[in-house]
């Protein structure tokens, strides 16, 4: 058979479902596979220069909004239902017509509900099994049955997490009763241990959807303007976008590709950043110190935070709370323990393997039928 035709596409709620799919996106090329990728905006800007050569197909995102306001960010996603719905619809129609053109030998769909097909291998990605919405038992158990319900749709369910006691999501990737196919594939980075030389105090890193991503911003510059230390700051904007006026101290760039990032965290005393997933992930990888501030009203995050906070793992902080100086000398008595974290790819590579023989033992039987 020719090589694998092979179609990957992320939620584009942040940056975090992109670049958690860079390291599943490098191994497919590594073994051959033919790779192409399903995006719009600024993840697409991401991936175009994080893995030049590509094939990209313009793919519309679910474009979820924040509310201004720190309220629990479910009564939000929840208002925008509808829309979320018709998204999915479209993107299964999509998809459908794709495979017509293309006949992609397996879909992975990074949180995109609606990219399965019977016609082919659909793989679905998701750390969040137990979906906490912070509205109670009866509600959670209702998102949990209609979450079930779009991914048993799938061939598969691919966690990026360990199984047992040394994971990462704690009840968010681990659940029973769970009737769909799953698959723990390990830790997902484009991170690596490099050698570095300590140049800056902090590196602040934003990340997620707007206007949160902003008000947070914000907020963190009336801190720096007393702050004696050198900072990094990282805005997170891959695309162009208004430049910040100069700040004493503190070096400000719009964005960084992953080479450039791995470094400016290890050249950094410490990180400050959200605790979404693929920042948490990346921290890991390099047993890097940092603060956690979780999204307000992010149940996921705020529950991420937490449990990796009583872990030992990474010290946290709420957004309203949070003061540089006291916070800092805080987290300098903190244990910061990474023993027990699994450090390689191998978990990875076996379900690329598992995958690729799949698709070579359906081709064969297609071309014996």
């Amino acid at each position: 058979m020719q090589n694998p035709r092979i179609l990957v596409a992320p939620l584009d709620w942040g940056l975090g479902h992109v670049t958690r799919c860079i390291p599943i996106v490098n191994e497919l090329i590594s073994r051959g596979c033919e790779v192409w990728i399903g995006a719009e905006g600024q993840a697409l800007k991401l991936l175009q220069e994080e893995i030049p050569g590509v094939r990209f197909l313009p793919l519309t995102g679910y474009r979820i909004f924040y509310h201004n306001a720190k309220q629990n960010f479910t009564v939000t996603l929840l208002k925008q239902l509808p829309k979320i719905w018709s998204a999915i619809r479209k993107e299964h129609g999509w998809l459908n017509q794709i495979l017509q053109q293309h006949h992609f030998d397996a879909v992975i769909s990074d949180n995109r509900y609606g990219l399965w097909s019977k016609k082919t291998l659909s793989v679905f990605i998701t750390h969040q099994i137990n979906i906490r919405s912070g509205l109670g038992s009866v509600t959670d158990a209702v998102l949990r049955g209609l979450h079930y319900r779009l991914i048993n749709k799938f061939g598969e369910c691919w966690i990026p997490d360990y199984e047992g006691v040394y994971n990462i999501a704690g009840k968010l990737s681990h659940g029973t009763h769970i009737s769909f196919r799953t698959k723990y594939i390990g830790l997902l980075s484009r991170m690596q241990c490099l050698p570095a030389i300590i140049k800056y105090d902090i590196a602040i890193i934003l990340s997620g959807p707007e206007p949160r991503r902003s008000i947070w911003e914000n907020r963190l510059l009336s801190m720096l303007h007393s702050f004696t230390g050198k900072v990094l700051l990282v805005r997170g904007l891959p695309a162009e976008s208004e430049q910040l006026p100069p700040l004493k101290g503190v070096t400000i760039v719009d964005f960084l590709p992953a080479a450039a990032l791995n470094i400016a965290i290890q050249s950094s005393e410490w990180v400050i950043c959200r605790s979404g997933y693929s920042s948490v992930m990346d921290l890991l990888r390099l047993k890097h110190k940092a603060i956690l501030v979780p999204t307000p009203g992010q149940t996921e995050q705020e529950y991420l935070a937490t449990q990796l906070h009583d872990k030992g793992i990474f010290y946290t902080v709420k957004e309203e709370l949070l003061s540089l100086e006291k916070h800092l000398q805080e987290a300098g008595t903190f244990p910061f323990d990474f023993t027990g974290m699994p450090e390689n790819d191998y978990i990875l590579k076996k379900q690329i393997d598992d995958l690729l023989h799949v698709i070579k033992k359906r081709a064969k039987m297609m071309s014996l039928s």
